[in-house]
């Protein structure tokens, strides 16, 4: 971490996905106009709040941070596996999960930590901010983009859908044990979809972040930046990345998923679903198609957003379509 933005490690951290109950009414799906308005919140990033924003998280606040609950969640069963809150973790990383780490890169994963190699390793990072009083986090990745500062998110990871806008955002790119390399990055500008902020719609779970600059560099700058797809084929493979909390994971180490995405076997999404084991804490986490595991470089086409509560092995995310193309043209000039 530089010494602008230090963030003094934090022993584990907890974050959200959300389980959607199996009985609840179909969504609507996209409709022809494909509801493509953006919502735009400023944040008054002065030098003063900006670094209010970094000495706010404190080890103790990172530690404590909790899932978010993406709104009409809260009277919703859970799984035993999903809780809508984990205590943090406190037992050492090696012990905490599951021995799944592997020498090679699986093309067919169903969650693995990540070896430290390539971009994608850069380019992902944890999002800690504070909501309602409460403070959370999720998992994000920088894009390319005019800006220089744009990375993407799930929806409920920057807004409480028709509620309450995220207060104290930083995102800290190449996370690993309670730092990273780059420091923390201020959100100055946070975007979403209409249908996500005014209808808190699964099928829009997507949000953008412009941030301000950390020790004068933009954050992709600083990191790098993965390519941004719309439209693209929904069965093309995929590898999704996040940094999952409770469980068999403990949130500290980046951790990935591979394979063909799927239709929603419920038919009450209209994205894609992965299998995959990871837990709270991935929300927000890009999934990269056309991924070279050598280089970690691939096209960001979805983010994790949700799993079903009799189906904690498949993960849910939204379809990159024209809404999101939308949202991203918007974000990028931010």
């Amino acid at each position: 971490m530089n010494s602008r933005a230090s963030l003094a490690a934090a022993a584990s951290v907890v974050a959200g996905l959300i389980a959607l109950p199996t009985s609840a009414t179909a969504a609507p799906g996209p409709g022809a106009d494909a509801l493509t308005a953006v919502v735009i919140h400023d944040v008054p990033l002065t030098t003063e709040i900006e670094q209010r924003i970094l000495r706010y998280w404190t080890p103790d606040r990172m530690t404590r941070a909790l899932p978010p609950l993406r709104p009409g969640a809260r009277s919703r069963p859970q799984p035993a596996r999903l809780p809508y809150r984990v205590a943090p973790q406190t037992v050492p990383f090696t012990s905490a999960r599951r021995d799944t780490q592997q020498a090679a890169v699986s093309a067919n994963s169903r969650g693995a930590v990540w070896p430290d190699q390539g971009r994608v390793r850069a380019t992902t990072g944890k999002v800690f901010f504070t909501m309602g009083g409460r403070d959370y986090l999720c998992s994000a990745g920088t894009v390319t983009s005019a800006n220089r500062d744009t990375v993407v998110t799930a929806g409920h990871c920057v807004k409480n859908g028709t509620g309450a806008w995220a207060e104290n955002w930083i995102f800290v790119p190449g996370y690993r044990d309670g730092s990273g390399p780059a420091g923390g990055f201020v959100a100055r500008r946070m975007f979403a979809g209409a249908q996500w902020s005014e209808h808190a719609d699964d099928d829009y779970d997507v949000a953008m972040v412009a941030l301000g600059t950390a020790d004068g560099k933009h954050v992709t700058d600083a990191v790098g930046a993965q390519a941004i797809g719309f439209n693209r084929p929904r069965g093309n493979r995929v590898y999704g990345f996040g940094y999952p909390a409770s469980g068999a994971y403990d949130g500290e180490r980046l951790v990935y998923c591979s394979g063909r995405p799927h239709t929603d076997a419920h038919s009450r999404a209209h994205g894609l679903g992965l299998r995959c084991d990871m837990t709270q804490g991935s929300s927000g986490g890009p999934w990269l198609t056309d991924f070279d595991p050598a280089t970690g470089a691939g096209t960001f086409t979805s983010v994790s957003s949700f799993k079903y509560a009799d189906d904690s092995g498949t993960m849910y995310g939204p379809y990159f379509g024209d809404a999101v193309r939308s949202l991203y043209d918007k974000a990028q000039r931010g």
